[in-house]
């Protein structure tokens, strides 16, 4: 995808593709290593998607040939050791860990990685819903080699995924490994010849967004309860939450589909 050369300190693209909301990484030149602004522009970007009605899914992809090298070191020290953020409060929180003071995505989020993927590559990328990698991915979370700690959520979402030996394998080794190990942890969901990841996610996001979108969300986070905070947490909310939505007009809408034997047609209300 062509973009317009970014500024040294790299930025974030976004458009707008009917009800998706494509968010382009876009420092190619320095391996789309994270900026502060970066950063900053990253999290407005997820809110945007969260705040705008008529966006329904996000795709996080990234511009030139890796996705993302992860933090820009000399850049972003500073924040580290002073215990900041890069983003002020009250937006969306990329890595969707529910730090006090940040808000946490609702509308699903598909990513496309591709090349390098490093450190907050693999953060961003277990953060979002549904991965699309390609097969020349070369991931590695080496953080312990750079003598700091992951804290954008490997340390948890990896033994989630995988298991505690399979993340500790990854954490403490700061190893490089590929695609076909990524999927074997669930790390990722596709594998797709190289040049063809963005196509997928964007096809994935399409048949998400073609869903009714109140019943996405409440279905997305009612999944994270469970796994965030256990199977009872989550079935607490099914008879309020169907209720909800069986009263929508989205809900409705299923029904005439259902019947008339067409595509129904949600207008997420």
């Amino acid at each position: 995808m062509d973009a317009p050369t970014p500024p040294p300190e790299g930025c974030i693209t976004t458009e707008s593709r009917g009800e998706l909301l494509l968010i382009g990484i876009n420092r190619p030149a320095k391996r789309n290593g994270f900026t502060p602004a970066m950063f900053r522009q990253l999290a407005e970007a997820y809110t945007l998607l969260d705040d705008d009605p008529r966006l329904r899914v996000g795709v996080l992809h990234a511009l030139g040939a890796h996705f993302t090298a992860g933090l820009d070191l000399p850049s972003i020290a500073e924040l580290m050791r002073k215990g900041d953020k890069a983003y002020p409060f009250g937006l969306v929180e990329p890595t969707d860990l529910g730090t006090p003071g940040y808000r946490r995505r609702t509308k699903p989020m598909v990513a496309a990685v591709k090349g390098i993927t490093f450190t907050l590559g693999i953060e961003l990328m277990l953060a979002a819903d549904i991965v699309v990698a390609a097969d020349d991915c070369r991931f590695s979370q080496l953080e312990v080699q750079r003598g700091i700690m992951a804290t954008g959520g490997a340390t948890l979402r990896m033994a989630q995924r995988a298991g505690l030996g399979n993340a500790m394998l990854h954490l403490l080794t700061a190893d490089e490994f590929g695609s076909a190990e990524a999927l074997r942890l669930n790390f990722v969901q596709k594998v797709v010849p190289a040049g063809q990841e963005l196509d997928e996610a964007v096809r994935l996001a399409q048949a998400i967004a073609r869903q009714a979108p109140m019943a996405v969300v409440a279905t997305r986070l009612n999944t994270l309860k469970a796994v965030e905070q256990g199977p009872q947490a989550a079935m607490q909310e099914f008879i309020a939450t169907q209720q909800r939505l069986s009263n929508s007009e989205d809900a409705a809408e299923g029904v005439r589909s259902f019947v008339e034997k067409r595509p129904a047609r949600f207008q997420g209300r």
